[in-house]
């Protein structure tokens, strides 16, 4: 089998109105791909940047996959947290990123967005924090009813990947 080695980190995010961010993530990929090792999803540590709009979190990722052929490459999906002056967490914004299919050191800036709503939601979020969410985490990486949603352009989630291909060339897909 072809194996796919991804190391690398989600360095931080910039661009967002408000500090005190914090990432979901998630990695997903077809249905003939197998994770070997590493954890496919987690979580980074809070950071409340005080002189610069930079959230800083250094969070490691680390996947090895292994697969038959190249339907379904594996993707990252991000939610992006805030903590509000209040000490309450809302969803500040979505993205996502393909992994890089060629071998090589990659940096990658990922663009973020989130759902506005109606009226009535907009006024909500502005009065009492919050904002509209999605009921399907999926939505974000498959593009099945994304075109039915309002959003708005958030900031950008910074990574740093590293790519290992593996076995590709015994299967026809050349490097």
């Amino acid at each position: 089998m072809a194996e796919l080695h991804v190391i690398g980190q989600i360095v931080g995010a910039s661009g967002f109105p408000n500090n005190r961010l914090f990432c979901v993530w998630e990695a997903s990929a077809g249905g003939g791909w197998t994770l070997i090792s590493g954890e496919k999803e987690g979580q980074t540590q809070v950071d409340s940047p005080e002189m610069d709009d930079f959230a800083l979190w250094s969070h490691p990722i680390d996947l090895h996959y292994a697969t038959k052929g190249i339907q379904g490459w594996p993707k990252l999906s991000f939610q992006v947290w805030n903590y509000d002056a209040y000490n309450r967490t809302q969803i500040f914004a979505y993205g996502f990123c393909h992994v890089p299919t060629t071998p090589g050191d990659h940096k990658i800036e990922c663009v973020t967005w989130r759902p506005v709503g109606g009226l009535r939601e907009r006024i909500m979020t502005y009065f009492l924090g919050g904002g509209p969410q999605l009921r399907d985490f999926s939505v974000v990486h498959e593009a099945t009813d994304r075109h039915r949603l309002y959003t708005q352009s958030m900031g950008k989630i910074h990574l740093e990947l590293g790519v290992i291909l593996r076995g590709f060339d015994k299967y026809g897909v050349e490097t």
